[in-house]
């Protein structure tokens, strides 16, 4: 077999005459940077220069890149057996997940799905929601309820259920399901009688159609990185008790110790009907989810009327290299050293990012684990903010008006300072562009 070694001009060239990335156009507005390897809290790009990855790769990477455990794990996982059909078959790593999830999870959430993206576990978590509408004898609850400003995946099913205006799925309109949306959740910090408030506002939206309602619980993710009180949560499980729905929480994002509990549902007190994870759960190693269910969902999925069977079977359901790898994942989070991890990053991404607050152009400063944002006036200059962080050394990737950071677990206090002085300088440019210097 023959290989090519391609510079980085090379590369560039080629992925801007035939790559797509994400929410992008081909060639893309800005050119990539390319990757050469990645360990630990760092990207090597392919001119030598390091950069701090303040993404997790997109939240994923929570323990850092290559990590030991995790490179191990596959390793032997791949002398056994890489890929098997998970139709009629099963596994120890599968089986091995599974008991590691639901151990983590809250008790009544007895059922595993595994699919191998994001967006198809909340997919699934939705076809759970209305199956079991049918099962327990309400085949007329065909739609969910959510609030605006959430983000659950790029499928159509998903789209239908992200921000209708404000988000990205806006060009779809009317292709995509229709679904009942809330006003965005208040603000995290606000008085007990304005959350009551807003949780009566949602209460009145729950129709004889409503099925369920699905949320990103404590934090909004790519919909705009927006963060809410536990009460909240405990106020949406409460609405579903009352009318006999159910309560999806998409956690892919924020599972896994991210917001400083393993789960923000824990953290709030609530056990949700359907969990969906994903992301950090293979550590960034490869692409992974599952949706959790109760029982009681899975019975009523299982009578007649519930159509007797979930139907929904991925062909790498259940992949073995990434279930190893998972438990892997999932085990690194056993002695509880992420716990102080979290702690310690919130503490110094509050400490560095909070003098922002008053700087010129920006709108909001909000810290919460290891979650750092900084909200601008106006869409930042995304030229501008990757030249930035390349030549800063912290990659970072902001979108619309928002700067913002989730470092590895791992991150130190240095490369924690060193985020936010990339961030800072990212909004110093960003005034002296839009003319908000002071």
């Amino acid at each position: 077999m023959t290989t090519h070694a391609h510079d980085a001009g090379e590369m560039i060239d080629f992925d801007q005459r035939h790559i797509w990335h994400p929410y992008s156009p081909t060639p893309a507005k800005v050119d990539p940077v390319p990757v050469a390897s990645a360990e630990g809290a760092y990207l090597t790009l392919a001119d030598g220069r390091r950069l701090i990855d303040g993404m997790s790769s997109w939240w994923a990477a929570a323990h850092g890149h290559g990590h030991p455990a995790l490179k191990q794990a596959a390793h032997e996982q791949i002398e056994r057996m890489s890929h098997v059909m998970f139709g009629g078959l099963t596994h120890e790593p599968a089986v091995r997940l599974a008991e590691k999830l639901i151990g983590m999870a809250d008790e009544p959430l007895q059922k595993v799905f595994f699919s191998d993206s994001g967006s198809v576990a909340v997919e699934v978590a939705m076809k759970m929601c209305f199956q079991y509408s049918r099962g327990i004898g309400h085949p007329e609850r065909t739609q969910l309820l959510t609030w605006l400003n959430g983000y659950h995946g790029d499928t159509f099913a998903t789209m239908s259920v992200c921000d209708p205006d404000g988000g990205m799925h806006s060009l779809w309109g009317d292709l995509v399901m229709e679904h009942v949306f809330a006003p965005a959740p208040p603000a995290r910090g606000v008085d007990e009688h304005t959350i009551r408030a807003y949780l009566s506002e949602m209460d009145a939206l729950v129709t004889e159609k409503i099925a369920g309602i699905i949320v990103e619980p404590v934090v909004q993710g790519a919909g705009g990185m927006r963060f809410h009180d536990e009460a909240v949560v405990r106020g949406l499980r409460e609405i579903c008790d009352r009318h006999g729905i159910l309560l999806i929480a998409d956690e892919i994002a924020t599972g896994f110790g991210r917001t400083g509990a393993l789960f923000t549902t824990q953290a709030a007190g609530v056990t949700p009907d359907i969990l969906c994870v994903g992301k950090a759960l293979t550590g960034g190693f490869m692409s992974l989810a599952a949706t959790l269910a109760t029982d009681e969902v899975a019975r009523a999925i299982d009578t007649p009327e519930g159509g007797g069977v979930l139907m929904h079977g991925p062909t790498f359901m259940g992949n073995p290299l990434a279930c190893a790898v998972a438990v892997a994942s999932l085990s690194l989070l056993d002695d509880g050293q992420w716990r102080r991890n979290v702690a310690r990053i919130e503490s110094e991404l509050t400490a560095g990012l909070a003098p922002l607050a008053q700087a010129p152009g920006v709108a909001d400063v909000r810290c919460l684990g290891a979650i750092g944002v900084v909200e601008l006036e106006e869409p930042v200059d995304m030229a501008m903010a990757t030249a930035t962080c390349v030549e800063t050394g912290v990659w970072l990737r902001p979108f619309g008006k928002l700067v913002y950071t989730m470092p590895p677990f791992i991150a130190t206090t240095e490369e924690v300072t060193a985020i936010c002085r990339t961030i800072e300088e990212i909004v110093t440019r960003h005034a002296a562009a839009t003319g908000t210097e002071s």
